[in-house]
């Protein structure tokens, strides 16, 4: 099975908070990590501990998400964000 075989609702959930989802989201569809902390007015630190604990709650559910790519299939699995926003 691959990443993208788990489809939404089958997936162990990561509990993300608003917050998390938020910087996820916003990064995500931004140029780069320094845009996405202007964005939300968030230091660059800030955007990377969100990022970190992200990854961390992914790994903890067994959905391991090292790269941005995964985070945004991660992302598009559990519904944070549709293909149409990027």
């Amino acid at each position: 099975m691959t990443i993208l075989d788990i489809r939404v609702g089958e997936a162990p959930n990561p509990k993300l908070s608003a917050r998390e989802i938020e910087v996820l989201t916003t990064w995500l569809v931004c140029d780069s990590k320094s845009e996405a902390s202007r964005s939300l007015y968030l230091s660059m630190g800030t955007v990377n501990t969100h990022l970190t604990r992200i990854r961390a709650k992914y790994s903890a559910v067994g959905r391991t998400a090292p790269t941005k790519a995964t985070l945004l299939v991660r992302a598009l699995q559990d519904g944070f964000i549709d293909i149409d926003d990027l």
